[in-house]
Formats: structure tokens, sequence, C-alpha cells
């Protein structure tokens, strides 16, 4: 019977990760944490606060602190699940609460696109801040309403002055905290009201801006090493990874590219 698990700490504190590929039934229990996962492969049948329900591929998966369910297979190939794992505190301070008590998830299912892709985001991010920001955002999306989502909006000028402080230092990110204070608004809702406007979340569009002055030093002729040091990254490795996910080459393809343009223009 097919069976692999794992489960990894997170950089934030109190979050962690579980893989599982798995037929097996999983008897009642429960878990201390808040979770929510995603439905990748197969699907599963499983007791839960409101009752029996079914969870499919593609589908959002949540269970409360205390809260008794257990896991059935439907179908003989099992199922495949990926998990966030919050401790109480945790899940209070990402949504900016006092006390994560009051919070509970209603739906242990939720089967929404735009959840499922952030959780997608949310599970691939390596980056602290993003992680922060994409597990702020499905958990904020997950909830009917969230706390922090009747928090006033910030105006334009507000999300300008984010905008400004986020470009002003490409070596340091600023916390969330920090830029939903200069917003005047909660941290969820600044987040949601600086993608409508910009088209990314603000450590998303801060990690766009750094690879764009990447790009624009390595073109300059600086190295791979000094314009990773400059634009916040730790080391050329870690300018190299995140640059080739996001643009599908290297910046040293693109260093080499930018020096032949640059070449043919003189």
């Amino acid at each position: 019977m097919t069976h692999l698990s794992s489960v990894a700490a997170t950089a934030l504190s109190g979050v962690f990760v579980t893989t599982t590929d798995s037929a097996r039934s999983f008897p009642r229990h429960w878990h201390g944490q808040y979770g929510l996962g995603l439905i990748d492969r197969g699907a599963q049948k499983s007791a839960s606060g409101r009752g029996m329900v079914e969870a499919l591929a593609g589908q959002c998966i949540t269970h409360n602190p205390g809260e008794v369910h257990d896991g059935i297979p439907i179908g003989d190939a099992g199922r495949r699940w990926r998990m966030f794992h919050l401790e109480p505190a945790a899940m209070a301070r990402l949504l900016g609460v006092a006390q994560a008590a009051s919070l509970e998830w209603h739906a242990p299912v939720i089967d929404a696109a735009a959840l499922r892709a952030t959780l997608d985001g949310a599970f691939a991010a390596s980056d602290p801040a993003l992680l922060e920001e994409k597990l702020l955002l499905a958990v904020g999306r997950s909830f009917e309403p969230t706390p922090a989502a009747r928090s006033a909006r910030p105006d334009e000028a507000h999300l300008a002055r984010v905008a400004e402080r986020l470009a002003d230092d490409l070596a340091h990110a600023p916390t969330l905290d920090e830029l939903a204070a200069l917003a005047g608004t909660s941290r969820y809702t600044l987040v949601r009201q600086f993608g409508r406007r910009h088209g990314l979340p603000p450590m998303a569009w801060w990690l766009q801006w750094r690879l764009q002055r990447a790009r624009d030093r390595m073109a300059a002729g600086w190295t791979l090493a000094d314009t990773a040091l400059a634009c916040g990254f730790s080391d050329q490795s870690h300018l190299t990874r995140v640059f080739t996910r996001q643009f599908g080459y290297t910046p040293g393809a693109w260093r080499k590219a930018a020096g032949r343009r640059c070449l043919q223009a003189q």
C-alpha cells in the first residue's frame, strides 16, 4: 500500500508543511494547529466538524485546532495532498489579531480557483517574505470574512508611499507590519489592495523590482556576484535560482546577450 509522507518547518515560526501521497485510511484524530491544504491528485472522504465531506483533486481542505477528522481514499490509487499547519500563535500573528481563538474555518472543503492558485504559490515560495505574503492571502481568502478584511482601505497616496518605500531599498525588505502602518490599514487589506493597484502584492512586486534592477546592472557590465549583493540576494546562486525561475533563462545568459546588444549599438 502506497504511503509517502514528509513534514518540514518553513521560514515562518510556527508554520509547517506536510506532503502526503497515500492510499491508507487514517483513523479519527485531531491536530493542535490550523490546517490549510490542497488535494493534488485523487480524492478522499472524511469526517469533519461539518459532517462527512468529500475532497477532490484541485480542491482546498481545512481543519481547525482540536477538530476531529479522519481520511479515507476514494478509489484504489490513493491521493496526494499538501498542507500548511499553523500554530494558533502563528495564525494570530499572520492575521494581526490578538488571539486566534475566535478564528474558525466553517468550510472543510473549498473549491475556489483563486485560493488554489494562491496556495500553490505559497507552497512554492522559498523567500520568507514571499511565503508570509502568499500564506496571508491564502488564509485571508479562505475565511468569510476575515477580521482583517474589515479594515479601512488605503487610498492611492498611501499605496504610492508603499511602492516608494519598496523601491527605496533593494537590499533590505521592509516587513508587512511596517508597510501596513505606512498605508494605515491591516496587512491583509494592504496585500489585497496593493495587488489590485499594481498587479502583484507588495513582496512579489518588490522581488520583480529587484530583478529588473539586476537586469539593468548586468546589462551595464556588473558581475553577477556584485549584482546579487546590490539587489538583496544572498549570493550569486540565489540570484541565479530566482532569476531563472522568473524568466526561464539564467542571469549569465542575459548578461551575455545584453553585452552583445551594447556592442552592436556602438
